[in-house]
């Protein structure tokens, strides 16, 4: 009767990040008791994010159900699949599962953080691992990283597939396709769920191969009269060793810039996912020793992140390179969502400065590390899911992928598309939202996470936006008689020497307030403050219509 019992149990699947939104992907697959979570990723703040450094998800479920953890699997390592990890594993004690290289950066980042990684475990494309109920299977897929891997979790009512980040490419840089027999073996015995990226789903068509990179940056070289400086994603190794093999064709040699690209560069050397002939790269503190058309610099700063080494390049800057007259940069990337101000800016830096500038994805310099339509199509025709679930992608791209879905020919009630928190329950007939768990985001500032929330973010943008005014008033604490005239001090309100008239009138008011608490025998600190901030308030809003914060100060004579 037991066993009976198991086998109808329910399977949940339960989205914590990734779902609406680029980045933060986190899921939880359980069964009863026992549950796994698959990729632990951030996104970088939104404009409104002022002083955020990272949004991670909220974890309190998986901490409050921490005892049916089983452990914890990664596609690739890409920051929005691990790069949360080294805060959540300040919470939670439990094996990581992953391939080398994802590992490898892993291990480096946790090292940064203070963490320590004896819980870490390698896993090999194509091994199986056995989880309590949950059998994992890890499946050689291509993205724009090495060592990604879609997954095969046996439960005991069906199979899931979750495909990671992945793209068909017949011509990877290193050789290695994605295991389309292994794909097809799970379709044809037969798979329950299918989790599958939605990225690119209103993309029509095929994404273009790695290698056609290599081929745009062999034209680039071979055109540059100077110095090339190429910025590109730091967890992009194959973008990274087809710089390298280009600038060996060309005979340069190859410095690099960027605390994590340098990271990610010495870890790929290490383990043997970048290969470079002794003596091509060099320190950066070098380049002095090399004519310019002799030299190619690898660098971050492809999204104009402020504090890149490509941005202070456009800013003059570094201190160790300057963008001179002949330089030619190629920017190998394209700007993500809310990032093209800042890029255009720095591109405009370069080009003041002298620089050619390449930067354009119809250069060919950049291609996705993304499924288009067609390649999602054979994704589905080869797993032939009974249901199925997009992920990894804003709204209108889990609507695009189950209209694409759809058109396939799977029925419409056993497509669900869904957003972070739901609970996705499954027996091996049906497929349903039942609920939804407590999820939400994690604000990472500085040394701090999770102390910067909404009320926060609220005054941050308020002063942004207003300003602040602070009142100090000097008093006498058993009187409330004020011994002196009330001084204000604006910061983004107004610029006082500017505004004598109605900073004159805001004392008054103030000092109008004051005796009127003193006249009611009103002596109490936090009371008088309160009546400080609501008086000035509503002048300054009648006057200015704007509404600084007021911040006042009592001084006790």
């Amino acid at each position: 009767m037991r066993n009976d019992q198991k086998i109808e149990q329910k399977l949940q699947i339960i989205p914590l990040g990734g779902l609406g939104e680029i980045g933060k992907n986190m899921t939880v697959v359980r069964f009863g008791e026992e549950m796994i979570l698959v990729d632990s990723g951030l996104m970088f703040p939104e404009n409104d994010m002022l002083g955020v450094d990272l949004v991670i998800p909220d974890i309190s479920y998986v901490i409050e159900n921490q005892h049916c953890l089983k452990a914890i699997i990664l596609t690739h390592g890409h920051e929005d699949h691990i790069g949360a990890l080294p805060y959540i594993l300040k919470q939670l004690s439990v094996p990581v599962y992953g391939t080398k290289l994802t590992l490898g950066i892993l291990e480096g980042r946790l090292k940064e953080n203070g963490v320590d990684s004896g819980n870490l475990r390698v896993v090999t494309q194509g091994e199986i691992i056995v989880l309590g109920c949950f059998s994992v299977g890890f499946i050689r897929v291509n993205h724009s990283i090495p060592d990604s891997v879609a997954l095969s979790i046996k439960t005991p009512i069906g199979m899931i597939v979750h495909t990671g980040d992945f793209k068909f490419d017949y011509t990877p840089v290193d050789g290695k396709m994605t295991d389309f027999r292994r794909l097809a073996d799970l379709g044809n015995k037969g798979v329950l769920v299918l989790l599958a990226d939605s990225t690119n789903s209103e993309k029509e068509g095929h994404t273009l191969s790695e290698k056609t990179v290599g081929i745009a940056f062999n034209r680039e070289f071979q055109n540059a009269q100077g110095r090339i400086i190429v910025a590109t994603f730091s967890s992009n190794v194959h973008r990274i060793q087809q710089v390298i093999d280009t600038a060996v064709r060309y005979r340069r040699r190859v410095a690099v810039l960027g605390r994590s690209m340098v990271n990610v560069v010495n870890i790929s050397l290490e383990l043997g996912y970048i290969h470079a002939p002794e003596g091509v790269i060099i320190d950066v503190e070098d380049i002095v020793n090399y004519p310019a058309n002799k030299i190619v610099i690898i660098t971050t700063g492809s999204q104009g992140e402020p504090m890149s080494a490509l941005t202070r390049m456009a800013m003059s800057d570094h201190r160790q390179v300057d963008i001179v007259q002949g330089d030619t940069v190629i920017i190998s990337a394209t700007p993500i969502p809310g990032n093209e101000k800042i890029v255009a800016k720095t591109i405009d830096n370069l080009l003041r400065l002298g620089a050619n500038v390449i930067y354009s994805r119809n250069e060919g310099i950049h291609v996705s590390g993304h499924a288009s339509r067609e390649e999602l199509k054979l994704m589905h025709n080869l797993i032939k899911p009974k249901f199925f679930i997009p992920v990894h992608g804003e709204l209108h791209h889990l609507f695009a992928h189950a209209k694409l879905a759809e058109d396939l020919g799977m029925s419409r009630d056993h497509i669900l598309v869904g957003e972070n928190g739901f609970i996705f329950e499954f027996t091996k007939e049906r497929g349903k939202v039942v609920g939804r768990v407590n999820w939400g985001v994690v604000l990472v500032d500085g040394l701090g996470v999770g102390d910067v929330g909404n009320i926060v973010l609220r005054d941050r943008r308020q002063l942004a936006q207003e300003g602040v005014v602070i009142v100090i008033v000097a008093m006498n604490h058993e009187t409330g008689k004020i011994i002196s005239e009330p001084q204000i001090i604006s910061r983004g309100f107004v610029y006082i020497r500017d505004a004598s008239e109605l900073i004159d009138e805001a004392k008054n008011r103030v000092s109008q307030a004051l005796k009127t608490c003193a006249e009611s025998k009103i002596v109490d600190w936090s009371t008088l403050k309160i009546q400080i901030k609501d008086t000035l308030s509503q002048f300054l809003f009648e006057s200015t219509r704007r509404r600084p914060v007021i911040l006042p100060v009592i001084i006790e004579v």
